[in-house]
């Protein structure tokens, strides 16, 4: 009894301790939370950029347009730039913002100059010059980046599995070949098996595969010196992003083309020829041959077949360096068994945000601490309802949907 009792003492202490650290750690933060939409018609703006002025922290908005921001007191930072391609960029001060959290952007309509257009004539030598600059358009300095990772499995349209993590990358050069390596620092996870209970099968994906959209550093996932030939580059319509002229690229494998390859637009600075954003799709006319890059394993009876696979990537600059920022995929497949008469529909959805960084040549992942490509969250279902439980890291606001989803799965495993 008296070993119980001491048990208990212990862990009431614990908690008093790690209670009192979440308020010394809310009292050096100030935090900000509001909404973006559009100027012209209030529409909420999804994925516009908020980057804190004089610092490397930053975030994006969730469907809703919303978003939240923690900052450190001590630092003294007084701007936030909000930026959304094909907008006006907009700077407000942060004292503002606390006590109007409506930010409206206004669209901006840019024509490119006829200088410009007869300068960079061809598309395709233009994504080749992008691909040529990176030594000098990108962070040639090894960094550490704080991000956070967000994946959603739907089942029919209804969320199943939600997983959510805080992760250090060790992100090499943009000079350098080294893969970059991750590692989690805080993740949770909660999932109701009753709705994957059909879905017996390995996908690839996970944070790397949010990393490897970052088509600078890894350009061979889409572009190799094979299957440059292989594409159709046009110019599109110019826009702007943070004030600045973007030319458009699209590109699309040729017709006689039988491989499974991409097809997408290319958003690319117009003074620097850096790549900016970039917002490409799989081609699943081989749904078939398509699945092979995607699962690792399946039952037998199982027939699994891709119906849409999306990625957009956005890079941030600073000090005249461009970086990787943000990246969302989103995969659709169909399910079908051979015992069953209709097929059923499953979707991931991730994303990953670089929410600061800095650089530093000494920070170094040990192998031990690494995360495996093939690597699953651990459980941590109990996050999920601790408010505290990111304490002073900035993460994506969670959507409506999402927090719902995260309602009903507890309601539903506590009955179990």
């Amino acid at each position: 009894m008296k070993t119980l009792t001491n048990i208990k003492r212990i862990r009431f202490i614990i908690s008093l301790m790690l209670l009192q650290t979440a308020f010394i750690s809310a009292q050096n933060n100030a935090l900000y939370s509001g909404k973006i939409l559009d100027k012209s018609n209030s529409k909420p703006m999804h994925l516009a950029t908020l980057n804190v002025v004089d610092s490397n922290i930053s975030t994006v908005t969730n469907k809703e347009g919303e978003f939240i921001l923690k900052l450190p007191l001590d630092q003294n930072l007084q701007f936030v730039q909000v930026s959304f391609l094909g907008y006006q960029a907009l700077q407000i001060e942060l004292k503002v913002l606390k006590n109007n959290n409506t930010i409206y952007l206004n669209p901006a309509l840019t024509q490119l100059d006829v200088v410009d257009i007869t300068k960079t004539k061809n598309a395709k030598k233009l994504v080749l010059k992008m691909l040529e600059l990176k030594n000098e358009n990108y962070i040639n300095k090894s960094t550490v980046m704080t991000s956070f990772y967000r994946e959603t499995i739907k089942k029919n349209n209804r969320n199943a599995s939600l997983s959510e993590a805080v992760l250090n990358i060790q992100k090499t050069p943009y000079t350098n070949s080294r893969q970059d390596l991750i590692t989690i620092v805080k993740a949770r996870k909660k999932t109701n098996y009753s709705k994957l209970d059909t879905l017996a099968l390995k996908l690839r994906g996970g944070p790397y595969s949010a990393l490897h959209t970052d088509l600078i550093k890894y350009p061979d996932f889409i572009f190799t010196d094979k299957s440059y030939n292989d594409y159709n580059f046009t110019f599109g319509n110019s826009t702007t992003i943070n004030n600045r002229t973007i030319y458009v690229v699209n590109f699309k494998q040729k017709e006689a083309i039988t491989d499974v390859l991409y097809y997408g637009k290319l958003y690319i600075d117009a003074e620097t020829n850096a790549l900016t954003k970039a917002d490409y799709n799989l081609n699943l006319d081989n749904p078939e041959k398509a699945s092979q890059l995607f699962i690792n394993k399946k039952p037998n009876k199982a027939t699994v077949l891709p119906t849409k696979a999306n990625y957009v990537v956005n890079f941030s600059s600073s000090n005249g360096k461009w970086h990787y920022a943000y990246s969302n995929i989103n995969l659709d497949f169909k399910v079908k068994w051979k015992s069953q008469w209709f097929g059923k529909k499953y979707s991931l959805q991730s994303e990953m945000a670089i929410t600061d960084w800095e650089f530093n040549n000494n920070y170094k992942i040990s192998n031990r601490d690494k995360l495996k490509t093939s690597s699953i969250f651990e459980e941590k279902a109990s996050g999920f309802l601790d408010e505290e439980f990111w304490g002073t890291y900035n993460i994506i606001e969670p959507e409506k949907s999402i927090e719902n989803a995260i309602k009903k799965i507890n309601k539903q495993l506590k009955k179990s």
